[in-house]
């Protein structure tokens, strides 16, 4: 898969487009992380956005800025990683500088690299090494050292050589019950059909 090397990331001007038109658009790109032990991609089949200080389910809800809030300030097109219990997330920063909204990457399909994202995150189903956001970062091995990392100039990026015109679904986010009006929010985008997506 030589196409997905440092030099293929989309550029920066990608990124500077409305969250939810932006989380569309990256169902069918091409998540890549570059490693010593080779390179590992999958395609994004499914992605949530939050909106930021009016969106009850955001991180920054209400203007909250926090260390852990911090890159989601920032320029779009950096990563704001967070953890979970054990799981670590992969966002990208959306929205103009001081306007903190961001993507969840939820789910990607295996495209290259395959053999040591299992090595990675062993599976006895190969349905579930990414089909979910703690899934597929132990997959790839995307840490939180990659906080606040650009997807122009870092070893992980996104990159053209998925599906072209996805047929892209809509529908609620998952696993925010307690965020009143906002669970309800149609942020979720999927590839319809994709057997990766999470739900």
């Amino acid at each position: 898969m030589s196409e997905f090397i440092k030099g293929s990331a989309l550029p920066r001007s990608f990124y500077h487009t409305p969250t939810l038109d932006l989380a569309e658009a990256l169902i069918g790109k091409v998540l890549v992380h570059l490693t010593d032990n080779g390179i590992l991609a999958g395609e994004i089949v499914e992605t949530e956005a939050y909106l930021g200080i009016r969106d009850r389910a955001a991180h920054s809800f209400n203007n909250r800025r926090t260390k852990r809030t911090e890159i989601m300030y920032g320029a779009p097109g950096h990563i704001y990683m967070y953890q979970m219990h054990t799981h670590h997330l992969l966002n990208i920063v959306s929205g103009e500088e001081e306007n903190p909204e961001a993507i969840l990457i939820r789910a990607i399909e295996p495209v290259a690299g395959r053999a040591l994202m299992e090595e990675n995150r062993p599976v006895q189903k190969a349905i579930n090494l990414t089909n979910g956001p703690g899934k597929l970062t132990k997959a790839l091995g995307i840490t939180m050292a990659y906080y606040g990392a650009s997807l122009m100039k870092s070893n992980v990026f996104i990159s053209n050589g998925g599906s072209e015109n996805p047929a892209v679904q809509t529908g609620p986010r998952i696993g925010i019950p307690n965020t009143k009006e906002a669970k309800d929010y149609p942020y979720r985008f999927w590839l319809q059909d994709n057997p990766y997506v999470s739900r």
